[in-house]
């Protein structure tokens, strides 16, 4: 088997070729560093202020992915990025446009809210609240950054708690 010297760019590749003993075919293997040291570094979501992204509820549970936190995703096409305090108005004006949000839903891991709940909203709906005057307040350190595409930090600030 021949072995050569790991890459001088790189610094991490070693590469070897050989011939296999059953089938007398050749074969090339490289070897690398561990993969966990090869796996990028995630880098931590942010929010409107542009800090590290904050929760915004554990009880009940909010969030896309149920983790308490507003983050979003390629399966998000909702854009559920609005870290938002409900109130009665809103929770009224949003079942009336098609999205009951009073009214608890197990199959969707959904329990139903109140006024007072906070919970991370579609920021399309929140706008939609907002354009017709009754958008609820919203919490800015847990606001995706993502929500600025949508929603003007101006319009955010506006309505924060």
């Amino acid at each position: 088997m021949e072995l050569f010297k790991p890459d001088p760019v790189l610094g991490c590749l070693v590469e070897a070729r050989g011939e296999c003993t059953l089938c007398r075919g050749t074969f090339r293997v490289i070897v690398g560093t561990p993969m966990e040291s090869q796996r990028p570094t995630k880098t931590p979501e942010l929010n409107v202020l542009g800090l590290p992204l904050e929760p915004c509820c554990f009880a009940p549970q909010t969030g896309f992915y149920r983790d308490g936190y507003c983050r979003t995703g390629p399966q998000d096409t909702g854009r559920h990025i609005v870290c938002a305090e409900l109130t009665l108005e809103f929770l009224e004006f949003s079942r009336t446009a098609g999205n009951d949000l009073s009214t608890s839903r197990p199959e969707f891991d959904f329990p139903g809210l109140r006024a007072g709940d906070r919970w991370c909203l579609c920021a399309l709906r929140w706008k939609e609240g907002f354009e017709a005057g009754c958008a609820p307040p919203v919490i800015l350190e847990a606001c995706h950054q993502r929500v600025l595409e949508l929603i003007s930090l101006e319009a955010l600030q506006a309505h924060a708690l």
